[in-house]
């Protein structure tokens, strides 16, 4: 499987299932999306404001929901395996991506896997296994989420230098050493995450240590 991000601004995710892993999956995409979270009951669980529905339908009922609904994925996320089976087979037949949250190794076509996410905004990494260690993609983000302290800060840096950069002339070899240097700075990082510098204070160094060395004039 080939890992892409993709936005659910403005998209439906159809979750049929009111367990704790429905609930899950309802947090994970309701930053973004409307999530219906349908099922006869609902675990005493954060849904992440998603809406809640309270119905049954049966495996001929599934195609309906979908129909109207018109969601970008549906999640089949019950304990029952033959709705869950009826939510894939719908989907596949309107050509909806669909994440079943009960099987894990074989994936079929338009298959979907949610994989553990560490965020450091506008920073996103994710971890996968194949669906073989889903204790080894937890172990792996709590690695991450420390390791990442400051990206989020560090990129909006990246990207503000070189936009001033390139407003400078300078040329575009020289801009990416410049950014690679940046980057590759531990007291920069330390700085970053530790609050003593920010933003415009590091472009400001930056630039002034570019004149001084005789490259570019402003």
């Amino acid at each position: 499987m080939i890992p892409l991000l993709h936005d659910f601004t403005d998209a439906t995710v159809l979750v049929f299932g009111g367990g704790h892993v429905g609930a899950r999956k309802a947090r994970r995409f309701a930053r973004e999306a409307r999530v219906l979270v349908v099922s006869p009951a609902f675990a005493d669980r954060d849904f992440g404001g998603a809406e809640l529905i309270r119905a049954a339908p049966g495996p001929d009922e599934i195609a309906g929901w979908l129909e109207r609904a018109a969601p970008a994925l549906v999640v089949a996320a019950t304990d029952d395996e033959g709705i869950n089976e009826a939510v894939a087979d719908a989907a596949h037949e309107r050509g909806v991506l669909v994440n079943r949250a009960d099987r894990s190794g074989e994936r079929d076509p338009g298959s979907v896997v949610v994989p553990a996410t560490v965020r450091e905004e506008p920073v996103t990494v994710a971890i996968a296994t194949g669906g073989t260690a889903p204790a080894l993609s937890k172990y792996l983000r709590q690695e991450l989420e420390e390791t990442l302290d400051g990206a989020g800060e560090m990129a909006r840096v990246c990207a503000a230098l070189r936009e001033e950069l390139k407003a400078r002339d300078v040329p575009a070899d020289r801009r990416r050493r410049v950014v690679t240097d940046v980057v590759n700075s531990p007291d920069l990082w330390t700085a970053l995450r530790t609050g003593t510098s920010n933003c415009p204070q590091v472009i400001e160094d930056v630039l002034g240590e570019e004149l001084s060395a005789g490259g570019e004039k402003p």
